[in-house]
């Protein structure tokens, strides 16, 4: 295959961006600051931040975790809260003293939680008081010594109604003290370079457990640049107003909704939850957004809502989709109503995440994820490490300056992730048009993909087995209208069991966040095997 044939397409796009642009995401994020002190950075719950209260802000709370909890660089400090002024809030000041941010999912269950922190090492984090039970719940088991809760309206001018703290987590401070008793403490500086880690963002990649990749400032700034040389007129500085529903903690906004348009003095609405499609479209109304980001899930939502004509679309010029495939339809309905189709874009946590984007030029949906980025290599292999003809499927392998150095501690784990030449295996099966774009048509691995969240069906199965009654078991992806896939479980029982399909819901429900919970459950008396006893994911397929 000719080498980056798709650059034939790029038309004025530099082929080329320079990683280095900035020294680091916050040489980055300081000079946006400097630059659009005056400008708001962010609206939420009906309050607004400034980029120079933005600053103030987070170096008060950097002042806080280097002077009184002592955290120093390379300390991994976790972040568990919904998209409030808390989360950039606290990222910032993570940034300012070198330290490394674990993104955790606040619907996390107990178990899932006390995995993430224990791999990472936190010894710190930063959490929303409405999911703080679940900290208090695995707080023993884990290395955490410093617990910093936020409200809703922490960081405004405002003490807006939040959840109470859990009892038990007597030692905590609130966010609010933290950053008042930070404003008097005395900010130092730390030097920090491209190769420093900044997140561990944590994914299954192709397995069970999940594992943390590791992505370095120059990593996020690398992507920043090369996301922006794609969509140059959608990045006007001090002019771009983008309303962020999907979650912060997910790689996808937080690399392009919250650093990239901070980068370029964005007006950033926040959502802090989405499924109330009531007030989202109300955002929707009072932003009248020119950037919009979503996963296919929440594209479909919107488009039913009663209300989302009533949205002024007239400054709309972006309206990107990732996270799983976006369907035409939903597409074609978004467009009949705000006159901008959904521009396909592909990546992982592992890739920064962005590889593939549908460039500006494009102007309608194409049903791929667009053209490698700038400085980025794509092979597709088959199974036995060539690269397939043009035209050909094959395993998308990715090289470059987003690509993450690695998993976390997991030395064998990244022996398996990357080729001996080094591009990063991503598990799922692509095919590249003679024109160099990219189609997603399968997932080596089977995962299974609920609302653009990766779901690893050895995590279910391990869960379900554990329940009492439950000989063995496989789960499989099946379509969904509301969430693209989900989960279907088949169970076979121990022999005399009085096992019901929602006593296998139940115990699922105390393990797993809603979005891995099985949809359908289905009695087997046996699972289909291989000849040396491998379950048949695929012949699960075919049983109704």
């Amino acid at each position: 295959m000719t080498h980056k044939h798709w650059l034939k397409s790029y038309g004025t796009i530099a082929h080329e961006i320079d990683p280095k642009a900035y020294r680091s995401v916050l040489h980055l994020m300081e000079s946006s600051m400097q630059r659009f002190a005056d400008l708001p950075a962010l609206r939420c719950a009906g309050q607004t931040l400034t980029y120079a209260q933005l600053d103030t802000l987070s170096r008060d709370l950097a002042a806080y975790l280097q002077t009184e909890l002592g955290i120093q660089k390379g300390d991994r400090v976790a972040v568990m809260t919904p998209n409030l002024f808390a989360f950039p809030i606290a990222l910032l000041a993570i940034v300012r003293v070198g330290a490394i941010q674990v993104n955790v999912n606040p619907l996390y269950t107990p178990h899932e939680l006390e995995h993430q922190l224990n791999d990472a090492g936190a010894s710190s984090i930063i959490v929303f008081s409405g999911v703080s039970a679940t900290v208090a719940q695995v707080l023993d088991k884990t290395q955490i010594k410093n617990i910093i809760v936020n409200g809703v309206g922490d960081g405004s001018a405002v003490n807006l109604p939040s959840p109470p703290v859990d009892a038990r987590l007597a030692d905590c401070i609130t966010m609010v003290e933290a950053l008042k008793k930070g404003a008097t403490m005395e900010f130092k500086p730390v030097n920090i370079e491209s190769q420093d880690v900044l997140f561990l963002q944590y994914t299954g990649g192709t397995t069970g457990l999940s594992k943390g990749a590791a992505l370095t400032h120059g990593n996020l700034v690398a992507n920043t640049q090369q996301f922006k040389s794609f969509m140059p007129n959608a990045m006007r500085p001090g002019q771009e107003v983008i309303v962020t529903a999907i979650p912060l903690y997910h790689i996808f906004a937080l690399m392009v909704n919250f650093i990239t348009y901070f980068s370029v003095g964005a007006e950033n609405w926040l959502v802090p939850n989405p499924r109330d499609m009531d007030s989202f479209v109300a955002v929707l109304k009072a932003a009248r957004p020119t950037v919009f980001m979503g996963v296919n899930t929440l594209y479909a939502g919107l488009v039913m809502h009663p209300k989302i004509n009533e949205v002024d679309w007239s400054r709309l010029h972006l309206a990107g989709g990732g996270g799983a495939a976006v369907i035409g339809v939903i597409s074609d309905k978004w467009q009949a109503i705000t006159g901008t189709f959904i521009r396909e874009g592909y990546g992982l946590s592992e890739t920064g995440p962005v590889l593939s984007f549908n460039p500006a030029q494009i102007n309608a949906f194409n049903g791929t994820t667009g053209l490698p980025l700038p400085s980025t290599d794509i092979k597709l292999l088959d199974d036995q490490g060539q690269e397939v003809a043009l035209g050909e499927s094959g395993e998308i392998c990715a090289k470059g300056p987003q690509v993450m150095p690695g998993y976390w501690n997991q030395a064998q784990a990244n022996q398996e992730a990357f080729t001996p030449d080094g591009y990063f295996k991503t598990g799922d099966i692509g095919v590249f048009d003679a024109e160099g774009f990219l189609k997603i048509v399968d997932r080596k691995k089977d995962m299974i993909l609920v609302s653009g969240f990766n779901v690893f069906p050895n995590e279910i199965e391990a869960v379900a087995t554990s329940c009492k009654g439950v000989a063995e078991c496989a789960c499989i992806g099946e379509p969904d209208e509301k969430t693209g896939e989900a989960v279907k479980l088949f169970v076979v029982k121990v022999q005399g069991a009085s096992l019901t399909q929602s006593d296998v819901l139940e115990h699922c429900k105390k393990y797993l966040t809603a979005y891995k919970v099985p949809k359908t459950i289905i009695f087997l008396e046996a699972l289909p095997k291989s000849t040396v006893g491998k379950i048949l994911r695929r012949e699960l397929r075919q049983v109704r």
